[in-house]
């Protein structure tokens, strides 16, 4: 079940709300009870650090960022 993040546009708190279907959002606000919370896009996180990207705790290794082959896209790390 995805958990999705929404934001009230009157009392401007951001909570989560866990979808049990498809069609299930966050129809009020749990704090102030206005309706229609913002749905908002957010990214979500691995805990599987053997599929992470060298660069992936801060600096990429010595040279491994420099090359076109690089798993960090030739310079720009995309994290």
């Amino acid at each position: 079940m995805p958990i999705y993040e929404y934001v009230c546009g009157k009392c401007g708190v951001a909570f989560e709300h866990l979808a049990r279907t498809l069609s299930d959002g966050a129809e009020v606000c749990p704090t102030c009870g206005a309706a229609g919370p913002v749905k908002q896009f957010s990214a979500f996180s691995t805990t599987d650090s053997s599929t992470a990207l060298p660069c992936a705790e801060g600096a990429c290794p010595a040279g491994a960022c420099g090359s076109g082959m690089s798993p960090c896209g030739g310079g720009g790390c995309p994290l």
